[in-house]
């Protein structure tokens, strides 16, 4: 079984402060309280671990551990509030992007249905998954795209038609429609407002097929035409 580890920066107003390895000196430092025994578990010099603290203090802008001297052990060496608070920050966050990488969540995805000429608008896929096969224009919604706008871009970018909503049809999120791994698409009755019907980048063709002779398509796109047609004919 696969897994995934991540290296994180954590920075402050675009300064550096924490990356795996200081991270860990501070944890380390905190579980043994000293800063010698510190530097010998991670194998490295007490000039250098004393070297990593300073420039932790400069990037923080405060002092992150504290050492008090005397005693049988010859003193301690232990974390003030700033350098526990900045260890907690970190570990969170780590934790955090090691769930997202480990336990991702389904991609997000948009189809268009183009009822033109009383035809269905479909395109021939120019790459794999589903190479050659027909299917309905779509694509990945993008970061700080609304999945509206994401399906009338996929619809001109892959038809050359300018269109906009009629209907939501349905949300389809069955984990195997898609063999690169879980998407969920949401998919969309579209109105045809200007433009030529032309294949785009993404596509290899665009043809119109009639609903009760269509080709053998890509995906769960067979499923999709089914409900169309249950819901307007």
């Amino acid at each position: 079984m696969y897994s995934f580890k991540s290296r994180l920066w954590l920075m402050k107003n675009k300064k550096f402060l924490l990356s795996n390895g200081r991270a860990k000196l501070l944890k380390v430092i905190d579980e043994t309280g000293s800063l010698t025994k510190s530097a010998s578990r991670m194998k490295m010099s007490y000039r250098d671990a004393w070297g990593r603290i300073q420039k932790i203090n400069k990037a923080v802008g405060t002092d992150v551990v504290v050492s008090e001297r005397g005693g049988r052990e010859g003193g301690r060496t232990a974390l003030t509030e700033a350098g526990k608070n900045i260890l907690k920050i970190y570990l969170e966050k780590e934790k955090m992007v090691e769930k997202a990488l480990n336990f991702p969540s389904p991609c997000l995805t948009v189809d268009g249905i183009i009822f033109y000429k009383n035809k269905i608008v479909l395109i021939k896929r120019k790459n794999h998954p589903f190479k050659n096969y027909y299917a309905l224009p779509g694509g990945f919604v993008n970061c700080g795209e609304t999945v509206e706008n994401a399906v009338i871009r996929e619809a001109s970018e892959e038809t050359g038609f300018e269109t906009r909503i009629k209907d939501l049809l349905g949300v389809y999120s069955d984990p195997m429609r898609d063999p690169r791994g879980h998407t969920v698409t949401i998919v969309y009755e579209l109105n045809v407002i200007a433009g030529k019907m032309k294949p785009g980048s993404d596509a290899e063709d665009v043809k119109l097929f009639s609903l009760n002779n269509l080709p053998e398509l890509a995906f769960d796109h067979q499923k999709i035409l089914e409900d169309f047609k249950k819901t307007n004919f």
